[in-house]
């Protein structure tokens, strides 16, 4: 509804009118529709503003903002900064689980959580971490999210398929991931060459699916976050009642059933089912694996130099007897005389 104007109010309105176009210092026009004053109470229509003029004060056409570069997709769409969020989250996630869910509610979510923030704060914080000196707990960083798969995939191929190194060598200006080299490099890629992480991992990546992440490489972590969400004995057991009863509720039994390993990518390497349970299934962590490798490097050489040096043995023993039967050959005399004549027998 229009606001309403007394005729007294009419006549300050045009006073003020009049006021500001004989001003000189004003530097926007202000025009109103004429009011007629009469004794019945009229109603104004609303003003139309006239445009403020900004001098000579113009832009160039191909300004660019520093704080914006340009992107080769719509700004009005609001998911470059989606895509920039999985492209910064694959670069800097050695350690993934992909999971399908199957419409969990927000209570399902929720008890799904809770499970898996108990089971991985109940890991050992490692005596030494990952830099050699100081201990290191990933468990507030590990983050189980909804994938918006369309996003994901678009990511996926920027990570998998541009190397901004690369454009920038062509004297490309932009090499960002929104940049129009990022996007014709994902254009002439070859996605289904099969030994690529991308044609492993794509087909996973269909309908509604959630990824667990792991900000390093942790066997000890992912096998806790088996045992929640993907229990099978005897690896990887699901806690007992007594000692995990909130894992038992119906909220959490009812999420977790609705929850589907499909599989992994661990230092930009596609791992299936199985290939996630070994990585999980390694004793003592990768302190452990290091140690087991140490072993097998000192067996390998403790092995090779025993080889070498049986047959050397082996080699030497053959020679000295050659040698022998030899001297034995060529001086038989030396040999009746070492030996001296036999008895005569009585």
């Amino acid at each position: 509804m229009s606001a309403r104007l007394n005729c007294s109010s009419a006549r300050c309105v045009g006073r003020v009118i009049k006021s500001q176009t004989t001003n000189p210092l004003s530097r926007a026009t202000v025009s109103l529709p004429q009011i007629s004053i009469s004794s019945t109470r009229q109603y104004a229509a609303p003003a139309k503003a006239a445009p403020l003029t900004l001098g000579k004060l113009e832009l160039p056409e191909n300004y660019i903002s520093p704080h914006k570069p340009p992107t080769a997709r719509r700004p009005e769409t609001r998911k470059s900064q989606m895509i920039r969020a999985y492209t910064a989250l694959l670069r800097s996630t050695p350690l993934m689980l992909f999971f399908q869910h199957n419409n969990l509610t927000a209570v399902e979510w929720a008890a799904v959580r809770r499970e898996l923030k108990r089971a991985l704060s109940e890991v050992p914080t490692p005596i030494v971490g990952p830099d050699g000196s100081v201990p290191v707990d990933i468990t507030d960083s590990i983050h189980f999210q909804v994938l918006r798969t369309r996003m994901f995939d678009v990511a996926f191929k920027v990570v998998e398929f541009f190397d901004p190194e690369e454009a920038a060598k062509q004297s490309n200006a932009y090499t960002h991931d929104l940049s129009k080299s990022a996007y014709e490099a994902i254009q002439a890629a070859d996605t289904t060459n099969p030994n690529t992480a991308y044609a492993q991992i794509s087909p996973l990546l269909n309908g509604p699916v959630a990824a667990l992440t792991f900000p390093t490489v942790s066997p000890a972590h992912l096998a806790a976050a088996l045992k929640i969400l993907s229990p099978s004995a005897p690896d990887f057991p699901a806690p007992t009642r007594r000692k995990n009863p909130g894992y038992y509720e119906q909220a959490a039994q009812t999420g977790l059933q609705k929850l589907f390993l499909i599989g992994g990518r661990v230092e930009g390497k596609a791992f299936d089912y199985q290939g996630v349970r070994w990585v999980g299934g390694i004793d003592g962590g990768l302190e452990g694996l290091r140690s087991q490798l140490v072993h097998m490097l000192q067996s390998a050489g403790l092995g090779l130099t025993t080889a070498l040096e049986g047959h050397s043995k082996g080699l030497w023993l053959a020679l000295e007897s050659r040698r022998t039967q030899l001297d034995e050959e060529q001086n038989p005399k030396k040999k009746e005389e070492e030996g001296g004549e036999a008895p005569p027998s009585s």
